[in-house]
């Protein structure tokens, strides 16, 4: 594809986003432009890294619990996974549950397509419906599953990487999406010491500052930028003030480039805010759900306490007395 195809073909929410984000007094790049097919590919190898503690801490919570999920949430459900990846922790889910069909939902189209293709495999006899869509909004889901009592799954801690006020209303939209009496399955990292944190969202591989830089590179393919990426680094600090690692791409040096012929200067130790990973309490947890409309009904986490899978239920509105 030629640069011009590739510039018409972009998506044009991306495009907004950077050239909005590039030209804010904090400049800043939503966390979910950093997936794109090489971002998710970097994204599942963050994952196997020793430093990287959440997946495989969750992947040992699910394997313990999901029996009693399934137990909780009853027979002759669809399970619906909002940003599904690579569906790595997915099967456990499945065996347990024993669903009537899974929807995965991943704004990545062809890493989605290549995930469900091999899940497809593994499950022979489930219907699967792979939705390419960014789930920060309500989705249509296929006719199919529509009328299907609903278990949403979303795992990995990814609602950390949003803001309070954007989290809730991500948790309201799956609500919309599930509807009233549906189930969330979803991970939340917890608060812990500074020094396992950074070490997670920095590590001594370099994996994790790629995955970031990436960002870079698929401006400069996608839109035509002329960013010199050597002239960033990863940054990963811990912000206690509000309970999050922020992750960073800082200028080392003064820089100019254009993105579609807009201009664009940093200087040295200018950064470019790309995502945001919070840490949660117990009650700070269950007030984020209870706000989004969703009760906690069934909480649990590793012996060290280090992060939490929670089972939450979609309750009709109600007037506060």
């Amino acid at each position: 594809m030629d640069v011009a195809r590739k510039l018409a073909a972009a998506d044009p929410a991306f495009r907004r986003d950077v050239l909005a984000g590039l030209a804010a007094p904090i400049p800043a790049v939503p966390a979910r432009w950093l997936y794109d097919r090489r971002g998710s590919e970097l994204f599942e190898a963050i994952t196997d890294l020793p430093e990287y503690y959440p997946t495989r801490t969750e992947r040992a919570i699910l394997e313990r619990h999901s029996g009693e999920v399934a137990a909780i949430a009853g027979p002759g459900n669809a399970v619906v996974e909002f940003g599904s990846g690579s569906s790595a922790k997915t099967p456990i889910l499945l065996r347990a549950v024993a669903p009537v069909a899974y929807v995965p939902i991943d704004i990545s189209g062809e890493f989605l397509r290549d995930s469900a293709d091999a899940l497809q495999a593994e499950f022979p006899g489930l219907p699967i419906h792979p939705v390419e869509a960014d789930f920060m909004r309500p989705i249509a889901l296929p006719p199919e599953v529509r009328p299907l009592p609903k278990l949403g799954f979303f795992p990995g801690s990814t609602i950390g990487n949003l803001v309070a006020r954007t989290a809730v209303d991500l948790l309201r939209a799956m609500k919309d999406t599930l509807g009233d009496g549906a189930w969330l399955l979803i991970g939340m990292d917890r608060i812990k010491d500074v020094g396992t944190l950074t070490r997670a969202y920095d590590d001594a591989a370099g994996v994790t500052a790629e995955f970031n830089l990436n960002l870079l590179h698929r401006i400069n393919a996608e839109l035509g930028g002329t960013i010199p990426v050597e002239a960033f680094r990863h940054r990963a600090v811990w912000n206690d003030r509000m309970s999050r690692i922020e992750m960073h791409l800082e200028a080392v040096r003064d820089v100019e480039f254009t993105i579609e012929d807009q201009a664009f200067a940093f200087k040295a130790g200018a950064t470019i805010h790309t995502e945001n990973s919070h840490k949660y309490g117990f009650r700070d947890a269950r007030l984020l759900l209870r706000a989004a409309g969703w009760g906690v009904v069934k909480e649990w986490t590793d012996e060290n306490d280090q992060f939490a899978l929670i089972l939450a239920e979609a309750e009709p509105p109600r007037f506060a007395p």
